[in-house]
């Protein structure tokens, strides 16, 4: 990568790490389903009116908006308002990888790698660490954490919808597809909010709005979706999958130091053990294990 693409790949993945931060902020005064909505509200307006439809068949579209889209953030807000670190959810939902590879196998009959199996494994070890320390109430509800899982589980469908897009004999620009898919999400994430939190708490969330709530808004519509997909689906589009993709392994590392400076988050020893295993996982998944051969001395 050229020195400002690598800057702008950066730029993208402490964006993103934030935003775990951001999402905590915004909860303060607004229900998780109706501030999940309001921000898919402006990804998809004003965008739209100059952003193409993408051509592709509707139940594609359809399940992608509401897989990664509707079912990931739905979950997401609602974990981390029922308890969810911030930190620890950004490194959670990184299971996605692990699911998603999981379910290439099934849909696409992907074979698993041998450094795939010893990260799933591994990932699996953390998980149920992280799993003993919730039932310990150790600074996270379970039900924070199973529904964590769920938006990782979420996301990785999305993943499968995605490949199904891209494998289309004319691909779509990331652009449009986030954009047009924002749509979809919409009405379920207010519908929802309706039926749990009711008429009353969403109109007076609306009126008591404050400005962290509103630049939480603005920040997860603009900064985190369209401007980091954008940059992301760019630099993929310029450069091999490869040296792009492992970028997102930094994410939960800029998630947890933003929680720890900014909420004064903090990790048990028995979650920091979990949360090595993960990242162990992650980190094997991609890179696999290298060992390295000692050269002969004369």
């Amino acid at each position: 990568m050229t020195r400002k693409d690598s800057l702008l790949a950066l730029l993208v993945v402490v964006v993103w790490g934030l935003n775990f931060v951001v999402i905590k902020l915004g909860l303060h005064n607004m229900p998780p389903l109706m501030l999940a909505g309001l921000r898919f509200v402006l990804v998809a307006f004003p965008a739209l009116l100059v952003v193409s439809r993408p051509k592709i068949p509707l139940r594609l579209l359809l399940g992608y908006g509401l897989t990664i889209s509707f079912g990931q953030f739905a979950f997401l807000f609602c974990a981390i308002n029922f308890g969810m670190p911030a930190g620890l959810a950004s490194l959670m939902l990184q299971a996605q990888a692990f699911f998603t590879i999981i379910l290439g196998a099934c849909v696409f009959g992907e074979r698993l790698q041998a450094k795939q199996v010893i990260g799933i494994t591994l990932a699996v070890f953390g998980v149920l660490v992280l799993a003993q320390a919730s039932l310990n109430g150790q600074h996270v509800a379970l039900l924070g954490f199973m529904l964590t899982l769920a938006a990782a589980l979420s996301w990785a469908c999305g993943n499968i919808f995605n490949k199904m897009i891209m494998q289309l004999p004319v691909r779509p620009s990331v652009m449009s597809l986030v954009v047009w898919s924002a749509l979809i999400p919409i009405v379920p994430f207010m519908l929802a909010s309706l039926i749990f939190d009711g008429p009353a708490v969403m109109l007076q969330s609306l009126v008591n709005i404050d400005i962290v709530t509103v630049f939480s808004l603005l920040y997860l519509a603009f900064v985190a979706t369209i401007i980091g997909y954008g940059i992301w689906g760019t630099l993929l589009g310029r450069y091999e999958t490869w040296r792009v993709a492992p970028l997102s392994l930094l994410v939960p590392v800029f998630g947890m130091g933003s929680a720890a400076l900014l909420l004064g988050e903090t990790l048990t020893l028995l979650q920091l053990a979990g949360a090595v295993l993960i990242m162990a996982g992650l980190y094997i998944n991609v890179f696999g294990i290298r060992l390295r051969k000692a050269l002969p001395v004369r």
